[in-house]
């Protein structure tokens, strides 16, 4: 597997993981409002959302901030 793809994908993995770990923080300390509670889906799909956004970050910060090449 070429370097560059291999830093991307580390990369993309790592920030999908905080995201997903900020996620899993975030319902546990502000539940849905009302009492209502989530279905597994709803959960699913809202840490897909934010793991994907903060793999998107983290992989653009990353690429932006190093001075190496590959």
């Amino acid at each position: 597997m070429p370097a560059l793809v291999r830093y991307m994908l580390s990369r993309l993995l790592i920030g999908f993981v905080l995201g997903v770990g900020s996620a899993v923080a975030i319902l546990q300390v502000e539940p849905p409002a009302f009492g209502a509670a989530l279905s597994p889906l709803e959960a699913l799909l809202f840490s897909y959302s934010i793991g994907a956004a903060f793999a998107l970050g983290y992989l653009a910060t990353a690429l932006g901030w190093e001075n190496t090449e590959l």
